[in-house]
């Protein structure tokens, strides 16, 4: 029983990092109709950015702050330099350019800070607390558990509850409708691309301390997560996604706890598989009115 608590407050922690990232995804599908298989590398530019920072003023805040700003300039622009030119009558153009992104991020981020593990220190305190013998939460699990809360509201209050989150979904369902309306579409893509890419910001900053370290490919596993998750709480869903990291996140421990760590991305791949195959728009998708 002990180590069954252990595993599910474990798999909670790992879950809610997985969430934040899913949340990015989500963004920027709401945003932009698209999955941006390029969202980790951009994340970990940004994390790269944020520690060098720290490391230089000893302020991990400082640092924080110029990650999540950072993301927010990057996917502004990638938005208008690469994906604006974009052929889009073609899904599979901008996934490739994606991964073309992908491919280009690492090998600069390699060439300037090398391709070693570089350790990544957290800003509060790893050490679980104890109740009853178990070690369950830490602090820097509950901050993380903050950090993803705080997003998952500022989300849903953006696009339900602002112009501007009405006039991003306008812009990404109906971009022809929306010009005529007045909605400024070019503007609302860079918004969205902008935002994305500032919460997988965040989410780069909260998983690389629970990781080896910085890396240029630290991220690589951690978008496989994500993109499940995602998928399976659905990617019009803020909530679903943060649902979805959760049951990834759980998974995972569950699988490494009792089954081993080798078998548990393979885990993934088949939740994946059966989410696809069993209800492809994710477990918070609404119902689809029929047209005949």
């Amino acid at each position: 029983m002990d180590r069954f608590l252990y595993l599910t407050f474990d798999g909670l922690s790992r879950g809610a990092v997985y969430a934040a990232f899913a949340l990015a995804l989500v963004l920027i599908w709401r945003a932009a109709r698209i999955v941006n298989f390029a969202q980790g590398a951009m994340a970990v530019a940004t994390a790269y950015a944020g520690y060098s920072v720290t490391n230089a003023t000893g302020s991990y805040w400082l640092g924080f702050i110029v990650a999540i700003v950072g993301g927010l300039v990057l996917g502004a622009l990638v938005e208008r330099v690469v994906m604006r030119f974009v052929d889009h009558s073609s899904p599979l153009n901008g996934v490739v350019v994606a991964l073309g992104l992908v491919l280009i991020i690492q090998g600069v981020l390699g060439m300037i800070y090398g391709n070693e593990f570089r350790p990544a220190p957290a800003p509060f305190s790893r050490d679980a607390f104890q109740f009853g013998g178990v070690a369950l939460l830490s602090r820097y699990d509950l901050f993380v558990f903050a950090a993803v809360g705080a997003v998952v509201v500022l989300l849903t209050l953006l696009f339900t509850r602002t112009p501007t989150g009405l006039r991003m979904r306008a812009a990404a369902f109906a971009p022809d409708v929306s010009r005529l309306l007045g909605v400024p579409v070019s503007g609302m893509l860079t918004l969205g691309w902008a935002l994305a890419a500032a919460v997988g910001s965040l989410a780069g900053m909260l998983v690389v301390p629970t990781e080896l370290g910085l890396h240029p490919n630290a991220m690589d596993l951690l978008f496989i997560s994500a993109f499940t998750a995602a998928v399976l709480g659905g990617l019009d869903s803020p909530v679903g996604a943060v649902v979805g990291g959760l049951v990834v996140g759980l998974l995972l421990t569950y699988v490494s706890g009792y089954l081993g760590a080798t078998v548990a991305p393979m885990a993934v791949l088949i939740l994946l598989v059966v989410v696809l195959l069993g209800r492809p728009d994710g477990l918070f998708s609404r119902a689809k009115a029929r047209t005949a």
